[in-house]
């Protein structure tokens, strides 16, 4: 387990504004930090609506979700004012979160210049139950392409496995 960056955002969804992971750490025993390609992946888009459509299978697991998009806040209003997410919807303009938590970025140095092209979507479970420790990073998935995420089921039984563990 490694000690899980802790950052501070703009927040355009439900909780605090900003929104830092010690304050969800508080609050939770466990985050899913998803974090996005772009404004425009429709990979995305669906992804925070299918994580949504059972937020309660995951605060019922004390898990908070928190998506980062790495954007200007307005655009990421945008997605908010879609699809009205019962979670942590957080801009990262520059790209400081993806960075910390080694966001997977494909082609290169075209890769680094363009998300659009390079960066890949990223799930991070940090536990938060050990306030001695501190937050920690449990798994992760490094996405390989824009489509290749974990299912929402996949999301939940990897809170489930490191809860029983």
């Amino acid at each position: 387990m490694t000690s899980a960056p802790e950052f501070e955002l703009a927040n355009v969804g439900p909780g605090p504004d900003p929104c830092s992971l010690s304050a969800l750490a508080a609050d939770h025993d466990f985050v899913l930090v998803l974090l996005q390609r772009d404004h425009y992946c429709t990979n995305c888009r669906e992804q925070v609506q299918q994580v949504a459509s059972r937020y309660d299978e995951f605060e019922q697991r004390d898990a908070e979700v928190v998506s980062v998009v790495p954007e200007p806040r307005e655009n990421v209003q945008e997605w908010q004012d879609s699809y009205d997410l019962p979670f942590p919807l957080l801009a990262d303009p520059d790209v400081a979160v993806g960075e910390a938590y080694d966001q997977p970025v494909r082609f290169g140095f075209l890769g680094e210049w363009s998300d659009f092209l390079g960066r890949m979507p990223e799930a991070v479970l940090v536990d938060c139950r050990d306030a001695d420790a501190g937050p920690e990073v449990v798994w992760s998935y490094a996405g390989r392409s824009t489509f290749d995420r974990p299912s929402v089921d996949d999301l939940l039984g990897a809170i489930d496995e490191h809860r029983e563990g």
